[in-house]
This record gives structure tokens, C-alpha cells and sequence, in this order.
């Protein structure tokens, strides 16, 4: 499964000149928790968050209540937040550049990145850097949310059936919760492995248990 296949292609976007109030409004609007910056070729500049947006707040709350200004040492301890906070448009705002990704990389590539930059989202773009679209954590979950027959039929038709090159006749596959477990005997224990190694990648697969026995132990030549 590839980013294509579960970005959302219908994009909510701004511009660095958007002030914080449309932003704000195109967040709430749009059911959303981030915006894509992107210039007028459809470049993407950067990313604003809610997260980006409460600092502002929080500022206030924090440093200006009552008419106070925080002295330097505590204002320097927030360099970036003490920016975004008194930042206006969505030049000001947004976090540069944006972590983004291509449509063709696999969906694990995706979560890798987002747990690598600790972000919910990615902006997707192509081979110039335009905006198609964006994919999110939650557009991530959704490969879980397949029924347990979809996946059985899968790792029976496409993985079993089609791209091991073995008799796999003697394989039970169940499948609960997503959880699939693979059962009967292979000929040999290198094939074995490789069936639990490619049922765990078929998505939806939240775990695969190795219940395979095989007749012939190859994983070691003999005489070493």
C-alpha cells in the first residue's frame, strides 16, 4: 500500500500572506487540525498547526496578563514559541520547511517519517515539490480497520497461492482481530519463514503467529 492509495487528495490550504483569524476559521471549517503554506505555483512552504496557533494564547495567558512583559531571560526560553505567538500571518506561523513525502513511498515509509519528526501529517508532493495531498496518522489506522475475511482471503490468494513459489497446500490461515495465524507444514523451514515474514506485511496484518512446522531444517548448510 502506497501513500496514494490513503492520502486525502482534497486539500485545505493558505497562503504565507493568510492572517491568523482565516486560519483559524479553515481549521474549524474544514474539520481539521493542519494546514499545508504553499506559494503561488503550489509549492509547499510550510505547515500550520493548531498547535501553532494556541501558542498564541498561551502566550498571552502566560506573559501579558494584566498588561506584564516577561523579562528577557524568559522570553528567550521560547525563542520559536515566543515567535509564533506574536506572529500574525501564516508566513509568521507556520513550521518551515514541512516535513513532506512522496505519493509512490509505502505507507510504512509515511508512519516512519511522522514518528521520526514526531508530526500527525504529511504534505505529499510530487517530483517538484507541488502539493497533492496530504496524509495523515489517522489515514494510517484506517489500513487496520479491514475485516478479518479480507485479509484471510488475501494471505490464502495473493501471498500463499501467487507469490510463494512452493506447495502450500498443508497451511491453515485464520485470522482474529487481525491477528493472523498461520498453521499445517511446509517442506522446508526457510519457506516457512518466508510466508510469516510476507503475511506480515499484507495490511491490516496487526500480527502474524508462527504455528508452521516443515519437514526439511535448511537454515544452516550442513557441516557448518
Amino acid at each position: 500500500m502506497t501513500v496514494a492509495d490513503v492520502m486525502t487528495t482534497k486539500v485545505v490550504t493558505v497562503t504565507a500572506a493568510t492572517p491568523f483569524k482565516d486560519i483559524a476559521e479553515a481549521l474549524i471549517s474544514g474539520g481539521i487540525s493542519a494546514v499545508p503554506v504553499i506559494d503561488d505555483g503550489g509549492h509547499v512552504l510550510g505547515m500550520v498547526s493548531e498547535a501553532d496557533l494556541l501558542r498564541k494564547e498561551e502566550f498571552r495567558e502566560e506573559f501579558y496578563r494584566e498588561g506584564y512583559r516577561p523579562p528577557l531571560r524568559a522570553r528567550l526560553r521560547h525563542p520559536k514559541g515566543r515567535q509564533k505567538a506574536e506572529g500574525d500571518t501564516a508566513a509568521e506561523l507556520m513550521t518551515s520547511p514541512a516535513v513532506t513525502i512522496s505519493s509512490g513511498a509505502s505507507a510504512v515509509s509515511a508512519a516512519r517519517l511522522m514518528d521520526a519528526h514526531d508530526v500527525k501529517r504529511l504534505a505529499v508532493v510530487d517530483d517538484n515539490g507541488r502539493l497533492v495531498g496530504i496524509v495523515s496518522r489517522r489515514d494510517l489506522v484506517k489500513l487496520f480497520l479491514r475485516a478479518d475475511e479480507e485479509i484471510a482471503t488475501e494471505v490464502r490468494d495473493d501471498i500463499l497461492d501467487r507469490r510463494l513459489w512452493v506447495n502450500t497446500d498443508g497451511i491453515q490461515v485464520g485470522v482474529r482481530q487481525g491477528v493472523v495465524t498461520l498453521s499445517g507444514w511446509m517442506e522446508r523451514r526457510t519457506e516457512a519463514a518466508i510466508a510469516v515474514r510476507m503475511t506480515g506485511r499484507v495490511n491490516g496484518v496487526v500480527d502474524v503467529v508462527d504455528e508452521l512446522n516443515w519437514k526439511t531444517d535448511d537454515s544452516r548448510w550442513e557441516g557448518m
